[in-house]
């Protein structure tokens, strides 16, 4: 099996880079050394990011097209963490899924799409990097959730809620095998995600929105720490702690808060 040289991040494989909070994590990535492997659906966008991050950063940049809903393609992923000889040192779970109107209102295979993709993505690919990180003693996983993991606002936060939960469990799992995973839990963020479900961003005030740089930059310092959890921003700080503390249905009333 092939090893960065001694002094290099290694390898990093980002889902979801071509906007947003993926975006930011594989630019800082690639300006702190890390080769990169971008795995989104739309490759022509994939090889328009990898084209100007190998030009600004000089990283390698592979690119792999899969969509992660769809078994097969999800299954070209894994084997691309499992590779023996081309390890992966840090895997960003990114890809991110949201679907506009109440449970009644969603078509159920929309649902389970979205399921496919925040909860049954996120396990099968941490179970094929964890393995490999685990064997050599070292790697890293950040999955990246939301504030709304801890707000009861129908399966979007039941997902995140498993993603922290599972996030949590797995960090204290392997932590002494040299293994690093942590939960990122941003709250609103300026990105493309709301615009895809046609959610202004005039639906939350102002105080709320991150902005996603910042957020990736203080989630990789939270990282580098060690910490299990990431929750950029004071606000958001505030609203977690709260909601570990008031029922459910006091929560229930603040339904516009907390999407990623």
């Amino acid at each position: 099996m092939s090893t960065p040289p001694a002094g290099t991040p290694g390898t990093a494989l980002v889902t979801g880079p071509t906007a947003g909070i993926g975006r930011s994590f594989a630019e800082q990535l690639a300006r702190r050394g890390h080769d990169l492997v971008l795995v989104a659906r739309d490759a022509a966008r994939l090889e328009e990011v990898a084209a100007v991050l190998r030009a600004s950063y000089g990283v390698a940049v592979e690119v792999l097209p899969a969509d992660l809903a769809d078994r097969e393609a999800l299954r070209t992923v894994e084997d691309r963490l499992r590779d023996p000889a081309r390890p992966v040192a840090l895997l960003v779970n990114n890809a991110g899924f949201g679907l506009k109107h109440r449970f009644l209102d969603n078509d159920a295979d929309a649902e389970t799409a979205m399921l496919d993709v925040l909860v049954t993505a996120v396990l099968r690919l941490s179970h094929a990097a964890l393995g490999p990180m685990a064997e050599r003693g070292s790697g890293g996983v950040i999955n990246v959730s939301s504030v709304a993991a801890f707000l009861p606002r129908g399966t979007y936060s039941a997902a995140k809620a498993w993603v922290n939960s599972f996030s949590e469990w797995a960090a204290q799992e392997y932590r002494d095998r040299g293994v690093t995973v942590m939960a990122l839990c941003p709250g609103f963020t300026r990105t493309e995600f709301h615009a895809r479900m046609d959610v202004a961003q005039g639906s939350a005030p102002d105080f709320l929105w991150l902005d996603a740089d910042d957020l990736v930059a203080q989630a990789l310092a939270d990282f580098d720490r060690g910490r299990v959890y990431s929750i950029p921003g004071a606000q958001y700080k505030v609203i977690t702690a709260a909601a570990r503390m008031v029922p459910n249905r006091v929560l229930q009333r603040f339904q516009s808060l907390g999407r990623k």
